[in-house]
């Protein structure tokens, strides 16, 4: 379609890609409140790119920035759609200052419906999209490969190359960019960024249930959960898993107010320590059962033809209505949920087919099939049934291997009981794909 400056669009909804970028104050604040604004202002989000820590480009003498994009629907017309983000920008405190310089939020139309836009304030696609490898590893996030063919076609025909937008962002690197100083691939916890390219991160469990499968009724009073919590962070714990419902086979369903009667203490206790991160902006983990605890090992709950494919396209659905909900895919983790409505034969096909999973969410969504992947085997009952163990305790060496196949097989958090031996495991998993990765080079 040929460029088209007087295009006004008020009476349908046209989807818009929107580039987003921050380098000062609290970016995640910074990007949080953006989108705010823009619902407030009938720039309505269907889908989020990851989030990106990138060197400055243009201008290098400035902090790193954080980078994603957006897809999203509006009814406002290009210019409209325009003025509405440059008044964002203005009351979230950007200036006119330098080109290219610090800002508190930046935000970009990539792409207007199937148009093209030139004027003398906008271009549309956005002139640089092509250069910027912070700009183009989030745009290709937005795309999946089995959806929205007719849209894709169309941005693949503004990229000016013959294979489209995946020519142009191998050109400048692609994935091989992904984990380095100049653009990391992060998940925000708290005021912080995990970086999943790094290392895998240990997730320690603490359960303040009287019925948990492992360990029952050992930390029900603050003084034992705090004492456990400080043991697993000295130990090596990156991430502590606080439980009050017990998730095991058959249990019982309690109240969300005795839920938070056994948890609130006990996180009270536990923020106060300075080890802990007291800012509550924690990610949001999506894990794959049928049916709750109470009915999720009866039989129609453990049928599977392809159990990695299926895992996949039942936990996308939980993804998307969790992103349709307001929760940017950035902060999202993926579980597939070892030993939750699952065979034995089941969790060992999880174990060897990570790959397959995240080849299967990215035929819906690359932002999910790069989102961290959670596993959890730690002392569950199939590594019981398979090693002749029938005691949870007694499982530490099983699940020190079921550990060692998922970090091989790409989990980026381990979820255990036992942190100590697993860090070993872990750390050692990590040194083995850092070598294979130096081999390849």
């Amino acid at each position: 379609m040929p460029p088209d400056s007087s295009v006004k669009i008020h009476s349908q909804e046209q989807e818009v890609v929107i580039a987003l970028g921050s380098n000062v104050g609290n970016r995640i604040d910074n990007f949080n409140e953006a989108l705010r604004l823009m619902k407030k202002a009938g720039v309505n989000v269907k889908r989020h790119a990851c989030l990106y820590e990138t060197a400055p480009a243009y201008v290098t003498n400035q902090p790193h920035f954080l980078n994603s994009a957006v897809r999203a629907v509006t009814k406002h017309g290009p210019h409209e759609l325009l003025g509405v983000l440059k008044k964002i920008e203005k009351d979230m405190g950007r200036t006119d200052g330098l080109r290219y310089g610090p800002r508190p939020i930046d935000l970009d139309i990539l792409f207007y419906g199937k148009i093209k836009i030139s004027s003398d304030i906008l271009t549309i696609p956005h002139e640089r999209i092509w250069e910027r490898p912070f700009v183009m590893a989030p745009l290709m996030d937005l795309l999946g490969s089995a959806v929205d063919s007719d849209t894709v076609a169309c941005w693949h025909s503004f990229s000016g190359h013959p294979s489209g937008l995946s020519e142009t962002w191998e050109r400048l690197g692609g994935e091989s960019l992904i984990g380095k100083e100049g653009m990391k691939r992060v998940l925000p916890v708290g005021n912080g960024l995990l970086d999943c390219s790094e290392k895998t991160y240990v997730m320690g469990i603490l359960n303040l249930t009287p019925d948990s499968f492992s360990d029952g009724g050992k930390f029900q009073s603050v003084e034992s959960a705090v004492s456990q919590v400080s043991m697993m962070i000295a130990e090596g714990a990156d991430i502590i898993d606080i439980g009050a419902q017990s998730t095991r086979p058959m249990a019982s369903l309690i109240s969300v107010e005795e839920e938070l009667n056994r948890l609130i203490p006990v996180l009270e206790a536990v923020l106060r320590m300075p080890e802990v991160i007291a800012d509550l902006k924690v990610p949001y983990v999506a894990m794959h059962m049928r049916g709750d605890p109470s009915s999720m090992q009866n039989s129609e709950n453990l049928q599977y033809n392809n159990v990695c494919k299926q895992i996949a396209s039942e936990l996308y659905l939980r993804v998307r209505d969790a992103e349709l909900s307001g929760i940017p895919a950035w902060r999202i983790i993926v579980d597939p949920g070892v030993g939750f409505s699952k065979k034995s034969e089941d969790n060992l096909d999880i174990l060897m087919g990570l790959p397959d999973i995240r080849a299967e969410f990215a035929k819906n969504s690359l932002a999910i099939s790069h989102a961290p992947i959670l596993i959890g085997p730690s002392r569950k009952r199939f590594l019981g049934h398979i090693c002749s163990c029938p005691a949870a305790n007694d499982r530490d060496p099983a699940t020190v291997a079921a550990v060692t196949a998922s970090v091989l097989g790409g989990a980026n958090i381990v979820r255990v009981h036992n942190v100590r031996d697993n860090l070993q495991a872990v750390k050692l998993c990590d040194a083995i794909l850092r070598r294979k990765v130096s081999h390849m080079k």
